[in-house]
């Protein structure tokens, strides 16, 4: 297992349950498991040596993230929403992620993304996960009935 992390570039931590109670204990927290090789990525465990599903969770774990929920603005009260009805609605935005860093906030609608129309937060996760690593990307959303703009680099 540590061979492949680190053929793949990946960071990782290495615990011995054996010798560390602690990390004993966390393993069978999260794992429901002891004495078997466990592998968390991203807050997901996998049991054993599965590479495929390991590869998918370490693609999903390197893909740029905004760090904030979102909703299609149609399923959000207007009043809530300055009367827009099309975008992807800005909820809880993480501290210190890329939509913190871009300045947005709780009740933003995001209408454009890299030059693509946003219309639903399906709309915004399609083009989130099409993002490369380093790309600079224009924002542009609504906050109380204003158009505004910012860019973030993923």
């Amino acid at each position: 297992m540590k061979e492949f992390l680190s053929q793949k570039g990946v960071q990782f931590t290495e615990r011995d349950v054996s010798h560390d109670p602690a990390a004993s204990a966390e393993m069978v927290r999260v794992s429901s498991q002891r004495g078997v090789p466990v592998t968390v990525i991203d807050g997901t465990v996998v049991v054993g040596f599965d590479r495929r599903r390991i590869e998918q969770l370490i693609g999903q774990a390197q893909r740029p993230r905004l760090g904030a929920a979102i909703a299609d603005a149609a399923s959000i009260p207007a009043q809530r929403t300055g009367g827009t009805r099309v975008g992807a609605y800005i909820g809880k935005v993480r501290p210190g992620s890329l939509a913190a860093q871009a300045g947005l906030q709780t009740g933003d609608i995001i209408t454009s993304f890299g030059g693509h129309t946003i219309k639903s937060a399906f709309d915004l996760e399609y083009v989130i996960d099409r993002s490369q690593p380093g790309q600079v990307i224009n924002i542009r959303y609504s906050r109380l009935n204003q158009e505004l703009e910012t860019r973030i680099r993923f």
